[in-house]
């Protein structure tokens, strides 16, 4: 069977999958409402699979799954194969528990907008008032002592008024005292109310979670996944075993977990597995329409490695892609404190898990370990084009300086998969569209507006030629893949990068790289107060 993470969907496949948007066209004209409720669903985004499967007489048979849930948390539709787990029967227990907690919920938020809330005011403005007693005091003893000193520097007191004077002001310091322990005891009742009354809504929160894992325990337990020699773990037994220790939410439930579960029931042997997206990206992934994707790594990598078991599965295919390097980094500048290197693609930048050898171990080989060779900025193992190393921490600290300052002007040459004439884009702009990991599908980033860290690219289309768009970036900030993501994403320009494995469409297609560049670096260097530019010529 084929490597679920690495492939190429195999002619089976591919034809299984055209059956079904052909079938899925049909449905949309059918007038159903439960059939076009589907569909339209399905256009929002979701992950289609594709499971063939044979049986002890040799017949072949295809299964088909979509990931998760549809409609109002139903895991079952006419022609797909349902859940590994049932858990939303509506009179089942976790349906049961979950509408528990609902309450709880319920409970807490009314507690907090109501009595809470009235008792924290009641607090707040028992403080205010009692706070402006004691600011208007200090304001009396403030304007008291002032007219003291004055009469004091006119020298025209005796002895009797001093003595008068300073009886006067130890009685206002301490009448001072007594006004903020008096104040501090009044505010006590408030305070003591206030206090318990977030003791209890923290003992309801505490419930609440109490609860919530039990039931999440409950699930991850009874959520029992088979392997190909018909045995049997729970998700909780499965996640035990790797380094997140507790199932992520929806482990067990994509695509390729539900089919394989589906073939073992009915004692067939899976044969070739392949999931394509169906519809709009979502939630900022990237994702397009009828293009196959690796099962995601965060949640199936652990559930699959137990369900292939007893299988014979194919070796990584690295989705056609052979990362082989033509030649080695070209050195095109060198003094005391730096060097540029042109990197050729496919190349790493720094050290990764595989034993490839990276831009810094090939300058460490070259110059030895007394230069203390280090990276100041990277690129991707696809991108070829300008890298700068440093020698020695000051040097570093330094370059690295001016990349987080921006004070590097960087400039990318790509070539997009698409006419941009036709997409109705304007010829120059900026993206701005923020970026955080795709935490579950390493190494892969995904647009979020929430937790996103800023992500700006000035560009501007110079070419176009066959069908392909030549254009300039100039990366603003140096985020993970932003060049990629905001040249495939629709809320970028929507058209991939040529040869992008990871946002762009099927590149088994004779590419033999990634056709992105950094062509060009400039800067001011403060150690020597000279202004650099380095070019690099276009390899495609």
């Amino acid at each position: 069977m084929n490597n679920p993470f690495d492939y190429i969907p195999d002619v089976a496949c591919e034809e299984a999958f055209r059956k079904l948007i052909v079938r899925l066209e049909t449905l949309k004209k059918s007038g159903r409402p439960d059939d076009v409720n589907f569909c339209r669903e399905l256009e929002a985004g979701k992950m289609l699979g594709v499971l063939i499967a044979t049986d002890s007489c040799g017949v072949n048979h295809t299964l088909y799954a979509f990931s998760g849930q549809v409609g109002d948390g139903g895991f079952y539709y006419r022609g797909f194969v349902g859940p590994v787990f049932d858990y939303l029967q509506p009179d089942g227990y976790f349906k049961t528990k979950e509408a528990e907690i609902s309450r709880q919920n319920i409970q807490i938020a009314l507690f907090e907008e109501g009595l809470l809330t009235h008792i924290r005011s009641e607090y707040e403005c028992a403080k205010d008032r009692l706070d402006a007693e004691v600011a208007e005091y200090k304001e009396r003893c403030r304007l008291s002592k002032l007219e003291r000193n004055t009469k004091r520097q006119l020298g025209t007191v005796d002895e009797n008024e001093l003595a008068a004077m300073i009886r006067q002001s130890q009685f206002e310091k301490a009448e001072l005292h007594r006004l903020k322990k008096r104040v501090a005891s009044d505010l006590e009742s408030f305070a003591i109310r206030l206090k318990e009354a977030q003791a209890h809504l923290d003992s309801l929160k505490k419930m609440r979670h109490v609860n919530s894992e039990a039931l999440q325990n409950w699930l991850f337990s009874n959520f029992r996944l088979l392997n190909a020699r018909g045995e049997s773990r729970s998700l909780s037994e499965i996640f035990a075993e790797t380094s997140m220790k507790i199932p992520p939410s929806g482990a067990g439930e994509c695509c390729a977990p539900k089919l394989l579960q589906a073939a073992y029931l009915q004692g067939w042997r899976p044969v070739a597995m392949a999931e394509y997206w169906y519809g709009k990206s979502k939630g900022g992934e990237l994702r397009i329409h009828g293009k196959h994707y690796p099962a995601c790594r965060g949640k199936c990598l652990p559930v699959l490695s137990w369900m292939l078991q007893g299988l014979c599965i194919e070796p990584p295919l690295n989705s056609g892609y052979d990362p082989i390097v033509s030649h080695n980094p070209e050195i095109i500048y060198e003094n005391q404190w730096f060097c540029v290197v042109n990197k050729p693609a496919g190349m790493l930048s720094v050290p990764g898990k595989g034993t490839a050898v990276s831009v810094q171990q090939w300058l460490a080989n070259k110059y030895g370990s007394e230069r203390f060779v280090k990276m100041a900025h990277r690129l991707d193992q696809d991108t070829s084009g300008l890298l700068i190393a440093t020698f020695g921490p000051l040097p570093f600290k330094v370059m690295q300086s001016l990349f987080a300052t921006r004070k590097v002007k960087k400039t990318y040459i790509a070539e997009l998969e698409g006419n941009y004439k036709l997409y109705d884009l304007p010829r120059q702009g900026c993206i701005n569209l923020p970026l955080s990991p795709d935490w579950l599908d390493r190494p892969r980033q995904r647009i979020d507006f929430d937790e996103g860290k800023a992500a700006m690219t000035d560009y501007e289309f110079i070419d176009v030629s066959k069908g392909r768009s030549r254009i300039i970036f100039h990366p603003l900030t140096g985020r993970t893949h932003q060049l990629r993501v905001h040249a495939a994403s629709e809320m970028g320009l929507g058209i991939p990068i040529v040869g992008d494995r990871l946002y762009g469409k099927n590149v088994s297609n004779g590419f033999e790289r990634l056709y992105l560049h950094a062509q060009k670096l400039e800067f001011t260097f403060p150690i020597d107060g000279h202004h650099y530019c380095f070019e690099s010529s276009v390899p495609f």
